[in-house]
């Protein structure tokens, strides 16, 4: 395919697998803009980076204005601007929280694709990619609102697909396993600890600090993502790398039962270290 004059943007591509999708993406021939919400100092990377909080809206109307500007038209969109939570139980995260997460991971990908739909539209053409998780097929606990947020991505992404694929395009989800990023760095810690779980946090988080240090590259993301962006006939999701493809396969063809157990074995969850409340002893 001629990617002579296809432009693209990478939201969250000051690092990580922004950085690396971006990377890849302008090898392959795109004229790639990156976002960060720090902005970007130009010579640093292969591509541009615009300043961009995909949380407020005015910047996000401001940044697909200036790429408009700059190149007047948009051909690929690629979500990826997104944050983790620290291993916590679900009730020890605030409403706050919540809301917070959901307003980077979940809605700060509608505010792109609200942005930058109607110049697709006008165009008829264009690929929108959005990053989600192998967590979004798959339960996580003690990452709840995460798996949540990514759950999200998928249902959005199924539905807006079918309604845009007669417009000339085309809605796809990346799914990894755990990547060997400095994601891990920036985690929500959780705003409302409770003793109960403190022994199963710090295993549950001492078990995704393994699997995080033992994951694929980010380079496995941006191949994926280069392939569904290229796909004369795209698909809907797209597992990055051999370990989620086998997480994909598992979910869809294994006993709900095994999958229940394969979760909960992996993760520890029924060891001797989770607190557990004492039963109580009744007086006769």
């Amino acid at each position: 395919m001629n990617m002579e004059n296809k432009v693209a943007l990478v939201t969250g591509a000051s690092s990580g697998i922004g950085e690396a999708t971006a990377q890849r993406l302008s090898k392959a021939g795109y004229k790639v803009y990156g976002t960060s919400r720090r902005g970007g100092q130009p010579g640093q990377r292969s591509f541009d980076i615009l300043p961009l909080d995909v949380t407020q809206d005015e910047s996000v109307e401001a940044a697909v204005q200036k790429l408009m500007q700059l190149e007047g038209r948009i051909d690929l969109l690629v979500n990826n601007a997104g944050f983790g939570v620290a291993a916590a139980g679900a009730e020890e995260n605030s409403i706050e929280q919540a809301q917070s997460i959901f307003d980077t991971n979940f809605f700060g990908m509608v505010r792109m694709i609200r942005a930058v739909v109607p110049h697709m539209r006008r165009q008829g053409s264009g690929r929108i990619i959005n990053i989600g998780s192998v967590f979004g097929f798959l339960p996580m606990p003690y990452m709840a609102l995460y798996a949540a947020s990514k759950h999200a991505i998928e249902g959005y992404s199924e539905s807006l697909d079918h309604e845009l694929r007669t417009r000339g395009i085309r809605v796809s989800v990346i799914e990894p396993a755990n990547t060997n990023t400095q994601f891990d760095a920036n985690l929500l810690e959780p705003d409302a600890k409770l003793d109960e779980y403190r022994e199963v946090r710090a295993a549950v988080t001492q078990k995704m600090k393994e699997l995080v240090e033992a994951g694929d590259k980010p380079g496995v993301v941006a191949d994926a993502v280069l392939k569904a962006a290229l796909a004369a006939r795209p698909k809907l999701r797209y597992p990055a790398g051999v370990r989620a493809g086998g997480l994909r396969w598992l979910r869809r063809f294994a006993p709900a039962g095994l999958v229940d157990a394969g979760i909960r074995k992996n993760l520890q969850l029924d060891a001797s270290t989770v607190s557990r409340p004492r039963t109580p002893v009744l007086e006769k």
